[in-house]
């Protein structure tokens, strides 16, 4: 592809992840704030619920993986992706309104209500997503601009994200702070959603798919994924990563709440770490330039190491949790950008070593990955606030010193503990530094097995 049309996908389809993460942050991280804090569900209600969203999310984890299969497998006048991306995009603003509407149902009644409409989101969102990120491997094979495509996509999904973690509290209170306040919220959210995936489907060319597609059966997605050894451990350390991240920033409001004692603290807290996280987003680029992935993912891992040790260690002061959080996001960034493209690569690798290449299916493990990260991470974070007390307590005076300190430990360092497993199985295993992809990608040209738009 020609200069142009390089730099207009790259803006294309970075921006229309604003409103995609705007409408998952909601999803990820304040679904359980509506329910313990808005709804307030009670805890045997609670422990339903909890359950609920663990299974359902890893149920729907693997359903990306089927999905990878369908679009692998798809070739229309529109392309490969962007008929998944409409009709996902449609039916996740429907049922995420839905979610965040009170139809004043409790007991088993809403069991069941949030089981049917949860998991009718996470099918739906799986469309979307899948669709929208499978794109990113197939518009480029070089590195470096697949490196600036996914900087500058987690760009505007950070945005996205603390625009929703930074207005929520604020916004829903000055609507009223009740469920009604909370639906509206969400309606612009979805509302911004769907802007910008109109920028993506309209903006983004998306390569024609050359001769004839090769089916892929439910055997090549087994192998696929089973097969490529690469992909399992950049897969696992993934998890634990993002396992620990998630467990961290949805316990932010209940942190503020209930230890810190000043929920409004807890936006301009979140909008200092969105500043630092943009930061370091803008930053990879010009680190890239000067060491290695291994050297960068290294000093990422470093400061989120010290991050936590600082956070845990800190008083009550927003000074030192501040700087806790500058180190603790600055270094999240990195990593976060360098597993996406860890991932990419994984699709040449996979091509290289099975003979078949299963772009969708393989990055499909992205969103399988995020989905696995946030269900275990809200799973903890649920089972922490009942077990702790924090769920049945009207006010912060009515949770004890044990049950602070369990909130504490649950938050930074447990999560501490699986992000340095994270590191510990990169070192250890992840082979594909930058010589070993050119040598890939020169090898399946060589074969004829590489063609590019």
């Amino acid at each position: 592809m020609d200069a142009t049309t390089t730099r207009r996908n790259r803006w294309s389809f970075a921006i229309g992840t604003v409103g995609r993460d705007m409408v998952y942050s909601l999803m990820a991280l304040f679904l359980i704030v509506y329910l313990t804090e808005v709804l307030d569900l009670d805890d045997a209600t609670l422990w339903w619920v909890n359950g609920i969203l663990l299974a359902a999310r890893i149920f729907d984890a693997f359903t990306d993986i089927v999905m990878g299969g369908i679009i692998d497998n798809t070739n229309t006048r529109w392309g490969q992706f962007k008929p998944w991306i409409v009709a996902g995009m449609m039916s996740v603003a429907l049922v995420t309104i839905l979610l965040f509407t009170d139809l004043g149902l409790r007991g088993p009644g809403y069991v069941v209500l949030f089981t049917v409409v949860y998991v009718a989101w996470g099918l739906a969102w799986t469309m979307n997503d899948i669709g929208y990120w499978s794109m990113l491997p197939s518009l480029t094979l070089d590195q470096r601009e697949r490196e600036r495509l996914g900087a500058l996509a987690k760009v505007f999904a950070t945005i996205g994200l603390f625009t929703i973690v930074v207005a929520i509290i604020p916004v829903t209170n000055a609507l009223g702070g009740d469920a009604r306040a909370w639906q509206t919220f969400t309606i612009g959210a979805v509302a911004i959603m769907i802007l910008g995936q109109l920028v993506t489907l309209v903006g983004v060319r998306e390569p024609a798919r050359s001769g004839p597609v090769p089916h892929t059966t439910v055997r090549d997605v087994v192998r696929a994924i089973g097969r490529n050894d690469q992909l399992l451990w950049t897969a696992l350390a993934m998890v634990l990563f993002l396992v620990g991240y998630n467990t961290t920033t949805s316990f932010g409001v209940y942190f503020f709440k209930y230890a810190y004692r000043d929920e409004n603290m807890f936006s301009p807290f979140a909008a200092i770490l969105g500043v630092a996280q943009l930061f370091g987003f803008a930053l990879f680029p010009l680190l890239r330039k000067r060491f290695s992935r291994r050297r960068l993912f290294s000093v990422a891992m470093g400061l989120v190491a010290l991050g936590y040790v600082v956070f845990f260690f800190s008083p009550m002061n927003i000074i030192p949790i501040g700087i806790a959080g500058l180190l603790l996001f600055v270094g999240a960034s990195f990593v976060i950008v360098l597993m996406i493209v860890f991932l990419t690569d994984c699709i040449e690798y996979g091509q290289w070593k099975l003979g078949h290449r299963n772009g969708a299916v393989t990055f499909a493990l992205q969103p399988f990955i995020n989905k696995i990260g946030g269900a275990v991470g809200t799973a903890i974070v649920g089972a922490t606030l009942i077990m702790t007390g924090i769920n049945a307590a009207r006010t912060p005076d009515d949770v004890t010193e044990a049950g602070l300190l369990g909130m504490r430990l649950m938050m930074m360092g447990f999560p501490m503990l699986l992000m340095l497993a994270s590191y510990l199985v990169y070192l250890r295993f992840y082979k594909i530094d930058e010589e070993f992809h050119a040598r890939i990608v020169a090898d399946l040209r060589e074969r004829g097995e590489l063609v590019e738009s």
